[in-house]
């Protein structure tokens, strides 16, 4: 005979003893004749021994010879811990039970590999899974289950049914508290319950003791597992029972673990004080190359900062976000016009810019043709000293030029300032008289006044006026050629960002004066 007893959450003792009768029972006992055979026996005068006993959370077997056949076998249990569930199984006659699935010489589960987000596992397979030609064989009613927690190892199915219901009332227990709404709906169960109570009771062993859905990530007959949608860099526990779904019996195979990979991380960029930073983004939306990220420390005690950037491309827009601890502090869309974040609330920050496709550009940019599909951006952080916010941009960035004051050698030139004090220079260039198409010859707005040649600029001045209305500067530019077309810029350099290019404007000279 043997015994074989599967503990489920908590270690166990127990004990398998014999009791065996010094004489035969009395004929006619004096206690009522209804009592059974064995029970008259047991209370009789006998003799126990103990023939096994076990502490532990393992199943474990006792196989042994039957003693007399004038015996009482008595199995205890005993549970130290807490109250627990416990299954005993009995066989008579030699060999194994069937009633346990069998496992294999190497029951251990073994790790194919290990990605981000997903962990690939595999085991002998147990010879009570039959495959035949390709096809699920002569035991259809076994198959694996592959559970997955954070917590540990289970040594049964039943343990980790035991977790799991546990798991989950402790979130319900915790939604509770967040939600006071739900005891409403409790009190109505509980008055529904009064009326119906094995309908509630059905309920509820429906949801957590349903052993046709222990939650297995992998249920099959195949012995190769991949256990997805896992997190990155979190160390996860698996377990593969054989599970006998007849005689609701399962064997426990020597669970593993594993710990995902990290998530490939973006490189940041430092960028330095008053550094002007080209950066190079791409308009295919699957590519890292589509998204940058920054860093950028202000010095000072105020903290605060200053970032200036806007696209050298036609009509291309970025995203900017600004973040600080990991707390988004601003976001926006910057294009073709320069546009000025200021840098408050935090010791540093974290700069991403993302590259925004339009789908009707997106969709007529050929796969071959990389370099269409690619943004190019201007940017510069600087330190704002002893500032509060943000300077203040010209109320226009338009250049007005006077026809009554052209000449044939001079035009004279007008544009809005700021009421801060700043310099302005102004730089010219002549237009070939062979130009096909000079409509087109404005000047890159993303060029660089330091990048033009030193015979361009004309002049430089200082101009401040306190009233935005009347923020207006004039310029006399001589020693022209008559009749030639010249194109006219005008910079506003600032103490911090980039500097402010005026709109391009092209006049001629005079013919004969």
């Amino acid at each position: 005979m043997s015994v074989t007893v599967s503990p489920c959450a908590v270690p166990i003792e127990w004990s398998l003893a014999v009791r065996t009768l010094k004489d035969k029972p009395p004929k006619k006992p004096h206690w009522s004749s209804k009592k059974s055979m064995p029970e008259v026996w047991w209370r009789g005068s006998a003799r126990e021994v103990r023939i096994y006993s076990y502490t532990g959370n393992d199943v474990d077997t006792y196989t042994g010879p039957v003693y007399a056949p004038a015996s009482i076998y008595i199995l205890r249990l005993k549970s130290n811990e807490q109250n627990t569930k416990v299954s005993a199984y009995i066989h008579e006659g030699p060999g194994p039970s069937g009633a346990f699935p069998e496992l294999p010489s190497d029951p251990k589960v073994h790790i194919l590999g290990v990605g981000m987000t997903s962990v690939t596992l595999s085991w002998s397979p147990s010879s009570s899974v039959v495959v035949k030609d390709g096809h699920h064989g002569s035991l259809p009613y076994h198959e694996y289950c592959v559970l997955v927690n954070h917590k540990h190892n289970y040594q049964s199915l039943c343990a980790a049914r035991e977790g799991i219901r546990k798991e989950r009332q402790n979130v319900q227990k915790r939604e509770r508290r967040e939600k006071p709404g739900k005891e409403i709906v409790w009190a109505t169960l509980k008055d529904w319950w009064w009326q119906q109570p094995d309908a509630l009771e059905d309920h509820a062993s429906s949801l957590w003791d349903n052993p046709e859905d222990p939650g297995c990530v992998c249920r099959d007959v195949e012995s190769v597992c991949t256990v997805s949608d896992l997190l990155p860099e979190t160390q996860y526990y698996f377990d593969v029972f054989v599970v006998d779904r007849v005689n609701g019996t399962n064997a426990a195979y020597t669970g593993t673990f594993a710990r995902t990979h990290k998530e490939a991380r973006q490189a940041v960029t430092s960028l330095r004080e008053g550094q002007v930073k080209w950066v190079t983004l791409s308009g295919d939306a699957s590519s890292q190359k589509g998204e940058q990220l920054f860093r950028f420390k202000p010095r000072g005690w105020q903290q605060n900062g200053l970032l200036t950037l806007h696209t050298c491309n036609g009509t291309s827009k970025v995203k900017v976000t600004i973040s600080s601890k990991g707390q988004v502090l601003s976001s926006e869309e910057v294009g073709h016009q320069l546009a000025q974040i200021w840098l408050h609330g935090g010791p540093s920050y974290r700069l991403q810019i993302q590259a925004l496709v339009q789908s009707s550009s997106s969709s007529s940019i050929s796969k071959g043709d990389s370099n269409k599909s690619k943004f190019c951006l201007k940017m510069q952080a600087s330190s704002a000293y002893h500032r509060r916010a943000a300077p203040v941009f010209p109320a226009t960035l338009q250049i007005k030029s006077f026809n009554k004051l052209r000449t044939c050698n001079s035009i004279t030139i007008a544009w809005m300032g700021t009421e801060e004090r700043s310099l302005y220079c102004v730089y010219r260039r002549q237009i070939p008289p062979d130009a096909k198409d000079i409509r087109h010859s404005s000047t890159d707005r993303c060029l660089d006044p330091e990048a033009r040649p030193a015979n361009e600029r004309v002049l430089c001045k200082y101009f401040q006026e306190l009233n935005p209305r009347r923020a207006v500067t004039t310029a006399v530019i001589g020693g022209l050629d008559p009749g030639v077309v010249y194109v006219f810029d005008v910079y506003l350099m600032r103490r911090w960002g980039l500097p402010i290019k005026y709109h391009s404007k092209m006049v001629r000279t005079r013919n004969e004066c």
